[in-house]
């Protein structure tokens, strides 16, 4: 059985992205790039809403990765590898491969998603993640907070959802940016 890990990006007052929606604050270093390298190596299933995926599919072209450093195209590879599952109602198709998309988010699939999954499942966009962590299927969050306040935009997490969770493991990278690592136990 996977685990459903919802991992993410940032800013220190909880936010993906400021009110503009943009990320450009959590750009990764080459260290923590490699930390997100290893992190989406465990990974079987990606879960992504229409927005997440957007964002992600560059991944599957390499034209612009020429000139990247080695970490950066490891983990165009390693993006390729996993399967993903897309939730949108507007999205008309995927232009990535190992990949499917879901109409709505359907709780009881994930289960059996997560139930059949010899690996574990990452879940990555506010509304979709938010979704997840209301119906209970998150085990674990992986979190890099950046050393940036935006004060205001998208929520990292969801509102209105209580949430105790148990310290798993932690890391401070040289740039401010500091990892945790948390298992949700009321899941």
């Amino acid at each position: 059985m996977g685990k459903l890990i919802y991992a993410a990006n940032v800013s220190l007052d909880g936010y993906l992205e400021d009110e503009t929606g943009a990320f450009d604050w959590s750009e990764p270093d080459e260290a923590v790039h490699a930390f997100w390298n290893e992190h989406e190596r465990g990974i079987g299933t990606s879960l992504y809403g229409r927005r997440m995926y957007e964002t992600m599919r560059v991944w599957e072209d390499d034209d612009w990765l020429a000139d990247e450093p080695t970490v950066v195209r490891e983990y165009a590879q390693i993006w390729r590898d996993a399967d993903k599952v897309v939730y949108s109602s507007t999205l008309e198709d995927v232009t990535t491969a190992r990949t499917r998309v879901e109409r709505r988010f359907e709780p009881e699939a994930v289960r059996q998603l997560k139930a059949d999954s010899s690996a574990d499942l990452s879940i990555g966009g506010a509304a979709i993640g938010a979704e997840a962590f209301r119906h209970g299927l998150v085990d674990e969050c992986v979190l890099l907070l950046y050393p940036v306040v935006v004060g205001g935009g998208k929520p990292a997490l969801p509102r209105g959802v209580r949430l105790d969770l148990e310290l798993l493991d932690q890391r401070r990278f040289d740039t401010g940016v500091v990892h945790v690592r948390h298992a949700v136990r009321n899941a």
